[in-house]
């Protein structure tokens, strides 16, 4: 798992996911003090963002892939990543 300083932003998909899990598992315990409760609750919204941003791209790049009549692929076609 990656720590608290970790860039979420530079987080692979399994990385982040697995933090995220982490997290979770932490806060349905209940042992977290208050404030460390909001701190990782914090940081697992930001984990979630990152997750969904990902697979936002990586759907984006499988929806670019061309396919013939046949529905074999052929290439892909350019990716526009906002």
């Amino acid at each position: 798992m990656a720590d608290n300083t970790t860039d979420i932003k530079k987080l692979t998909f399994e990385r982040a996911i697995e933090e995220l899990e982490t997290i979770v598992k932490r806060l349905e315990e209940g042992k977290v003090p208050l404030e460390e409760s909001v701190a990782i609750y914090e940081r697992g919204e930001a984990l979630k963002k990152r997750c969904e941003e990902l697979l936002r791209q990586a759907e984006a790049r499988v929806d670019k892939i061309t396919l013939d009549a046949s529905g074999k692929p052929t290439g892909t076609e350019p990716l526009d990543v906002k």
